[in-house]
C-alpha cells in the first residue's frame, strides 16, 4: 500500500464512496471510549486498562477521519483506491478479472475501512463500507501478499465498463508495439 496524493493526467473514471453510517459508528465508539475513560480516570484509576480505553479512543478518533471517504480514481494505466492517508494502486495490466464480490455474511459485514483477510484461499485488501456493492479484482501477479481486492462502489456496472475498456485499450496498445 502507498500513501500520497497520485496526480492522473488521463482520469476517464472517479468515484467518491461516503457513508454516515460508518462515520457515526467511528464516532460513536470514539465517544464511548472517551467516556470509559474519563470515568475510569475520575474514579482514580490510572491503570493500563484505563491506557487501552484511551488507545481505542484515538484509534477510533483516527478512523473516523481517515475511513470517511473512499476515492477510487481510474486511468487507462492504473487503479487508485484511496481512503485518507492510504493508496492501493492497481496497473489495468495486472488485473485479471473483475466481478461483484460474493462473500459469507460474517466476512461481508465484517467491518469498514481497510481490511485483510483469506477468502477462498486467495489473501484479499478490502477497502469498503458496509452498505455498498463490493467489487473485487483479481490479481495477475500478487501485490505482496494480495491477489484481490475488492472495493465498495455505488456504480459496479459503471467500473466494470471503464475497466473492460482500459484493459482492451492496453491490449490494442500492447499488440501494436509488438
Amino acid at each position: 500500500m502507498n500513501s500520497g496524493a497520485h496526480h492522473l493526467d488521463d482520469l476517464i473514471y472517479k468515484e467518491r464512496v461516503s457513508s454516515n453510517k460508518t462515520e457515526a459508528l467511528f464516532l460513536a465508539l470514539a465517544l464511548a471510549f472517551s467516556l470509559s475513560s474519563i470515568w475510569r480516570i475520575v474514579m482514580g484509576s490510572l491503570d493500563i486498562f484505563t491506557m487501552v480505553l484511551i488507545a481505542f479512543f484515538f484509534l477510533f478518533c483516527f478512523y473516523s477521519v481517515n475511513y470517511r471517504t473512499l476515492v477510487i480514481r481510474l486511468s487507462k494505466t492504473k487503479l487508485l483506491l484511496t481512503f485518507g492517508i492510504f493508496t492501493w494502486i492497481i496497473p489495468v495490466d495486472n488485473i485479471e478479472s473483475y466481478c461483484l464480490d460474493d462473500l459469507p455474511a460474517i466476512m461481508k459485514y465484517g467491518g469498514a475501512g481497510i481490511h485483510f483477510m483469506t477468502i477462498r484461499n486467495r489473501y484479499r485488501a478490502s477497502f469498503n463500507f458496509l452498505e455498498y456493492p463490493r467489487v473485487v479484482i483479481q490479481l495477475k501477479r500478487k501485490q505482496g501478499l494480495v491477489k484481490d481486492v475488492s472495493f465498495s462502489t455505488k456504480q459496479p456496472n459503471d467500473i466494470f465498463r471503464y475497466i473492460q475498456d482500459c484493459i482492451s485499450h492496453n491490449e490494442g496498445s500492447n499488440k501494436s508495439v509488438d
